[in-house]
């Protein structure tokens, strides 16, 4: 009897799976994400979005599933199943047969866990992280956190947490990981670059308060604004940093998006607008080829000011909407490094029965001039690296470049 309801629960989820492709709305293109329901469920119907059920028999395509079910119940030497993990299981292996690495599933405390950085207050190791490749990576420590203090930088790779191997692990479930309560320590397991062994790093985890926001005024009267995520806080914090800084009267602005993995795309819409006065932020294009346009929100702070953006090789997703739209709007250049090349936009979308959420990509975005930089990266105007000799001597030669070029057009 068992069997036969969950067979029944299952064939709901499996619909509402497919119902969910063609049924997502907005979206969050990063690293960060927050659950959909936050902002009033899944939301509307993407362009010309079709369900499997329009052009496949779904009970035939389905029957040597449904015949593996019976087997495994009926013959599989450990009795009784955990039909819930079963069930879980099969929409897991759904995902990972889509071949994309940012499309996943997240059962229900994986899924409630996973928005935790967002909040702007946690308990952990104090860093900002990458979720997009292989492992979960540090894209930066943050200020005066345990993190720093321990000796991570930017770029570490976390391939075991206390031991336990994070190899095929999502990256979010390995960040989850990583979260702990005030004064318990956790080991990391460190692939880091030019290292030729993985080494361990003892942290103690302490009470986090973090602010995506960081703004202050530099010599040369050279206003500085760094951002470090695309989350809840952020548009609020930047407001302030602007309104605090523009008083001021600065001959020009360094906005500093290096080390920024991303978050939320309506953030980066926000932020962008902050220094375009008007016109495209990004395209996103679907899988029939339409395109939905995103445009500059009016009443920016710093759309006159000369501008510079620092970037490199971990800037990301919602930072490279930031960048892109800049860059190709012509409002400033981009000193740096090539950009992480994260273009494609993903909708987190909750399952029935509080049973977790499925990721699914469900857009390319391209910059306002068409172009998709997905694994390619925003190429910086100059280019200019900052080794790691550099970051130990406190030395900075990428905005020292942007500092350099707004006392040039001054």
């Amino acid at each position: 009897m068992k069997s036969k309801t969950w067979i029944t629960v299952l064939g709901i989820i499996v619909a509402v799976l497919l119902l969910a492709g063609a049924c997502s709305a907005g979206f969050m293109a990063g690293s960060l994400i927050q659950p959909q329901a936050k902002n009033g469920g899944i939301g509307n119907i993407l362009p010309s979005a079709k369900t499997t059920a329009d052009s496949t028999d779904t009970t035939s395509l389905f029957k040597p599933f449904w015949e593996a079910w019976q087997i495994v119940h009926d013959y599989y030497v450990d009795q009784p199943l955990d039909d819930e993990k079963l069930m879980q299981g099969a929409i897991r292996g759904m995902m990972e047969a889509l071949g994309d690495k940012h499309s996943s599933y997240m059962d229900p405390l994986q899924f409630e866990d996973a928005n935790t950085i967002l909040s702007g207050e946690y308990e952990g190791i104090g860093a900002w992280v990458n979720t997009e490749g292989d492992y979960l990576a540090i894209s930066e420590p943050m200020p005066g956190s345990p993190a720093e203090k321990a000796g991570l930088i930017p770029g570490d790779q976390i391939i075991k947490i206390d031991g336990e191997d994070m190899t095929g692990v999502l990256p979010e479930l390995a960040r989850r990981k990583v979260l702990g309560d005030a004064g318990s320590t956790v080991i990391l397991t460190i692939l880091r670059e030019g290292v030729e062994n993985p080494f361990d790093v003892s942290v103690t985890r302490d009470a986090i308060k973090v602010a995506s926001v960081e703004g202050k005024m530099l010599e040369d009267n050279i206003a500085y604004v760094k951002v470090s995520t695309f989350g809840d806080q952020t548009d609020e914090e930047l407001t302030a940093a602007l309104k605090d800084l523009m008083k001021q009267k600065p001959a020009g602005l360094v906005l500093d998006l290096r080390n920024n993995g991303g978050g939320s795309l309506d953030t980066a819409i926000n932020v962008a607008s902050q220094f375009i006065g008007d016109g495209v932020i990004l395209y996103e294009e679907y899988g029939d080829g339409t395109r939905q346009t995103h445009e500059a929100e009016q009443g920016g702070l710093a759309t006159d000011i000369p501008l510079v953006v620092l970037v490199n090789e971990f800037s990301a997703s919602a930072s490279e909407v930031v960048a892109g739209a800049i860059q190709d709007t012509g409002r400033a250049e981009l000193v740096g490094t090539t950009t992480y090349g994260k273009g494609s936009v993903q909708q987190w979308i909750p399952l029935s029965g509080d049973e977790g959420a499925v990721r699914v990509t469900i857009a390319r975005w391209l910059t306002p001039n068409g172009r998709l930089i997905h694994e390619v990266g925003l190429e910086p105007d100059e280019e200019v690296n900052m080794t790691e000799e550099d970051a130990k001597a406190n030395l900075d030669p990428q905005l020292d470049a942007a500092i350099k070029l707004l006392i040039g057009n001054q």
